[in-house]
């Protein structure tokens, strides 16, 4: 089995996940994924049936996102119709493990080029949820309230998972809230000094006219003291009884942990925000490269998953991250780069301090906070980062890990190139 090479990755910029509010809002999911999939072909000189497959990362595969949408987007792309496409989902962290099956089949010599990434409309997917939880259809996140595993995993509310974790690990409102702070200064940074540019792809309409070509999410006048004035987002959720029976999320969680006492400490500031996006990412052997004219920017060097406690949930990057060292035969210190996504800021504090990491060498370029975390595309979007950053930077290895419900992670490790290994 060979290497198998990164050729490029493009994202969109992040629009508002909210409808009416949102500059994305109004398209449809089918669109968003077109759009990577037609910049990431043209800016590659791709022409005709030359992209095997397209594996496309959808957390919540219902209405206008379901159905397919790798296949559908990559049609309405003008992709060649012998290109087939797939779409998976595997929580928060479908869009790493989208780039990971890309790159299994390449090595197993399956395929020669795969593009692989994810989309997600949280402006959509946010106002079904709450259309569902009025009409008394229970909670609709992730595992939460599973009445099969109630007794053997119960599974609670994220949020609330996050401030369990806190509670457990001593992690204070202070430092959390300093961490969301510096992701918002770090992001401001990256932003103003165009760090995103090479990745970064516009949103036209069906017109051409422009959509949106830059962060909307991003609150850069954040500090940590504008942060202590934010009420916890998921104290009164706790508590909240979500079906006849009286279950509520912290009830959940003591099952498994009857002692823990749960203090509410994330809030909006410092949990991921809700946001719309797109991220595609090409992947192929040396053959296809050499074939096409193509210069590798990066090789992956490992992809792994792994899992943890499903109670607690946002636990498993330490573990992930741990054996995609062990399987490249790569300590912490050899890594120059760390991208952990955000979902809330329990979880890369919590990976930092079991790890031992360099805060330096940590989300650079700000994180899920400030940028937002359209949760399919949201893996490619940190792999595409990791690659930007460590060109930008001329440094080497770089890993992307991230929680995702259930209590999985995926971990992947990057190499940056120049040529063929």
């Amino acid at each position: 089995m060979g290497n198998v090479y990164i050729f490029d990755a493009v994202r969109t910029p992040r629009g508002i996940g909210k409808s009416g509010k949102g500059a994305l809002a109004h398209l449809h999911p089918q669109h968003l994924a077109a759009t990577v999939l037609e910049a990431l072909v043209a800016r590659n000189g791709l022409a005709g049936a030359v992209i095997d497959d397209v594996i496309w990362s959808t957390s919540s595969q219902r209405g206008k996102q379901g159905g397919d949408l790798a296949r559908m987007a990559l049609l309405d792309a003008g992709m060649d119709v012998q290109t087939s496409g797939m779409t998976l989902d595997r929580f928060c962290g479908g869009g790493i493990t989208a780039i990971a099956l890309a790159a299994g089949q390449v090595m197993a010599g399956l395929e020669d080029a795969v593009i692989a990434g994810g989309t997600e409309m949280m402006s959509f997917t946010a106002d079904r949820e709450r259309a569902e939880v009025a009409a008394g259809l229970g909670p609709t996140m992730m595992g939460a309230g599973n009445d099969r595993l109630d007794q053997r995993h119960p599974q609670s509310h994220q949020g609330v998972c996050a401030d369990a974790v806190a509670s457990m690990e001593g992690i204070t409102r202070e430092a959390l809230d300093a961490f969301a702070a510096e992701s918002q200064r770090r992001a401001a940074i990256a932003i103003a000094e165009k760090r995103f540019a090479r990745s970064v792809v516009p949103v036209l309409d069906d017109a051409g006219a422009m959509v949106l070509d830059h962060e909307e999410f991003p609150r850069p006048q954040t500090t940590a003291e504008s942060l202590a004035q934010l009420k916890p987002a998921f104290a009164d959720l706790m508590d909240m009884p979500y079906n006849e029976a009286g279950d509520t999320f912290r009830r959940q969680i003591a099952r498994r942990y009857p002692d823990l006492e749960i203090v509410p400490v994330h809030h909006a500031g410092s949990s991921s925000g809700v946001v719309d996006g797109a991220a595609a990412v090409l992947v192929g052997s040396r053959e296809f490269g050499e074939r096409h004219g193509l210069v590798p920017r990066a090789r992956v060097v490992a992809a792994v998953n792994a899992g943890d406690d499903p109670t607690l949930m946002l636990n498993a990057p330490v573990p992930a991250a741990r054996k995609a060292l062990a399987r490249a035969g790569l300590g912490v210190a050899d890594i120059d780069l760390w991208e952990i996504n955000e979902a809330f800021a329990v979880v890369p504090e919590k990976v930092i301090r079991d790890l031992g990491l360099d805060r330096d060498k940590v989300n650079v370029n700000g994180g899920a906070i400030a940028l937002g975390h359209p949760i399919g595309a949201t893996g490619a979007i940190l792999v595409g980062t990791l690659l930007d950053e460590l060109e930008r930077t001329g440094q080497r290895l770089g890993l992307a890990t991230m929680c995702a419900a259930g209590g999985m992670a995926p971990a992947i490790i990057i190499e940056r190139i120049t040529a063929y290994a």
